[in-house]
């Protein structure tokens, strides 16, 4: 690289950081608090902390059928969808509820519910946004500003993106590796402001480039499927099956859970989606092996909840190898996907931009102050008779 290209390089990784490095320090903040999100939630709501014993419920439970019961009572309008998630845990058991049937979008309305672990009794809801955990996600997803700050915060993850790819090329040594990575204590203020953003930078480079791409592709699926689909294989479509009854006794939950697992007998329960009135089908989210999402796998069984047929079934093994990229996104922007040692490190990493902005505006001011210093002792003094 050239003196001038790496100055150009410079020039602008210095503007996008004042201009966009805010943005870049609410995402990381947010980012980070995501990674804890339920802990820190249920921290925050002790109310659903309860004491139980046993496993939690699974295929086979009837607290299912319970839990549905129990809300259905307290609010009996049966034109919405109801959730249940199943957890690996024993608990209190958390459902959602979606007044308008089902979802088409992360920024459909929605109460969050959560249940004794026997199903018989509420213990909390909430409004999603109405909590912090659930503010602070929006925060993060769309700046509180639906489908706009959807938008927004996508593309700023390009720009994000050429920021750091920018501070790569201004720093990028021409041959003394061991100096372009030194660290001086002794050196001048600037200069240490200068190696702590080099060092912090470099160390999480790779995962801030991670973080920003998948953000990215889950801020914006439609424009990043384009470019899936013309470089590596198309995107699977989302089969929507409608049951071809129109009224009759629904079956049970159990009933339905006993079907789909015979169906898919190596998959692991995840969720559980029940559908309002009208022509909805029972959907069981469920984790097969080598999907790397455990809480939001990719498979499903699609269940019609007259008969009890199964009518549909999507395998995230077969997917093509667009689908399992996308698949990838979610397990790997929140860090769930390698534990809690990943979780730690992501967390740590969403503090790096704020640590990067103050540094690199710090020495942005020492910088001025310097030439600003220098220009005054390099101006010509005026002569006097």
């Amino acid at each position: 690289m050239t003196s001038r290209s790496r100055a150009v390089a410079r020039h602008i990784h210095v503007w996008l950081g004042l201009s966009i490095g805010l943005l870049f320090v609410l995402l990381g903040l947010t980012g980070s608090a995501l990674v804890f999100y339920q802990e820190i939630d249920a921290a925050l709501h002790p109310q659903i902390a309860v004491e139980t014993t046993g496993t939690a419920p699974g295929w086979s439970s009837p607290l299912w059928d319970r839990a549905l019961t129990t809300v259905r009572h307290r609010w009996p309008d049966d034109a919405g969808q109801w959730r249940f998630e199943a957890k690996d845990d024993p608990g209190p058991i958390a459902a959602r509820y979606y007044p308008s049937g089902p979802p088409t979008g992360h920024m459909a309305k929605r109460m969050m519910v959560w249940l004794s672990p026997d199903g018989m009794r509420v213990l909390r809801h909430d409004g999603w946004g109405d909590y912090a955990m659930s503010w602070i996600y929006e925060l993060h997803m769309d700046l509180l500003s639906d489908e706009v700050g959807h938008k927004v915060v996508g593309w700023s993850a390009l720009v994000i993106l050429l920021l750091l790819g920018t501070g790569l090329a201004a720093w990028w040594p021409r041959g003394r590796w061991r100096k372009a990575l030194a660290f001086k204590p002794g050196a001048s203020p600037i200069r240490r402001l200068h190696d702590i953003h080099k060092l912090t930078g470099l160390w999480s480079l790779i995962l801030l480039i991670l973080f920003a791409a998948t953000g990215f592709m889950l801020a914006l699926p439609r424009e990043s499927n384009w470019v899936l689909e013309r470089t590596i294989a198309p995107v699977d479509s989302a089969p929507a099956p409608v049951s071809s009854a129109r009224g009759g006794t629904p079956i049970s939950i159990a009933t339905a859970l006993a079907n789909g697992h015979h169906a898919m007998p190596d998959a692991r329960l995840a969720w559980i989606e029940m559908p309002g009135s009208g022509s909805g089908v029972i959907r069981l989210r469920v984790q097969v092996p080598g999907d790397p999402s455990r809480r939001f796998p990719h498979s499903y069984i699609h269940i019609d909840p007259y008969s009890g047929a199964v009518i549909g079934m999507v395998d995230a093994r077969r997917a093509t190898a667009s689908t399992m990229i996308n698949n990838w996104l979610h397990p790997l922007h929140d860090a769930s996907v390698g534990g809690l040692a990943t979780r730690i490190l992501a967390f740590l990493v969403g503090l790096v931009p704020a640590a990067l902005f103050i540094t690199g505006l710090l020495r942005w001011r020492e910088r001025r102050v310097h030439r600003a210093r220098a220009a005054q002792n390099h101006k010509p003094q005026g002569v006097y008779p």
